[in-house]
């Protein structure tokens, strides 16, 4: 019924919403760290290429076996698919800040602390947050893997009881409900992104 539509978008929403704020939380800090000292790149950079470049559908029985079937599977499971992308696009967005800002900013005396703070991360930003953006529906698309097995509510777990069951109709709501949603917190992100970078609002 409707209510077990709503539980289930619910569950969904936080398990992407833990899994990836987690993922953002570890993986934007290590990759400003990376791309602001070369020594913590080169170290990161073999672990990152292999997460991701493990196919999304591997991680899901690694997950079980370490994780077990329940909901902490599910938001770890968002995290390790999503940290690797995470953190390589804060890498690059850092070295994409010129070098001509840095080299300023050490003539005026800065330290190398408040060229990171004053200097990369705020010119990285927005380019940071543009790859969260589109990393998030990514993580969204990720979430209906994780939930045809053993969850008890979900988007994912719908698709797959209307698939067992031959509900035609219900999947393509399902699937509309998915679009629809993914759709409107993108739209939500993008007028976050033109409150926060208003000067960049032009190139959207």
């Amino acid at each position: 019924g409707e209510r077990a539509l709503l539980q289930s978008i619910a569950a969904t929403l936080r398990r992407v919403l833990i899994g990836f704020g987690l993922a953002t939380l570890i993986g934007v800090p290590l990759g400003i760290l990376a791309g602001s000292w070369r020594m913590v790149e080169a170290s990161a950079a073999p672990l990152a290429l292999l997460g991701r470049n493990v196919p999304i559908a591997a991680l899901i029985p690694l997950t079980i076996l370490w994780f077990g079937i329940e909901e902490t599977q599910k938001v770890r499971f968002i995290f390790l698919a999503c940290v690797p992308f995470i953190f390589t696009d804060a890498v690059i967005a850092v070295i994409a800040v010129h070098d001509r800002y840095v080299e300023t900013a050490q003539t005026l005396g800065a330290t190398s602390r408040q060229v990171i703070m004053k200097v990369l991360v705020p010119l990285a930003l927005p380019d940071i947050y543009k790859s969260l953006r589109a990393l998030f529906g990514l993580a969204f698309g990720y979430i209906m893997l994780a939930e045809l097995i053993n969850a008890k509510h979900g988007l994912g777990y719908l698709l797959s009881t209307s698939q067992r069951r031959g509900l035609t109709e219900h999947i393509f709501l399902i699937l509309l409900i998915i679009g629809v949603l993914a759709f409107t917190i993108d739209r939500l992100l993008l007028w976050f992104q033109r409150g926060l970078f208003p000067y960049q609002a032009k190139e959207d």
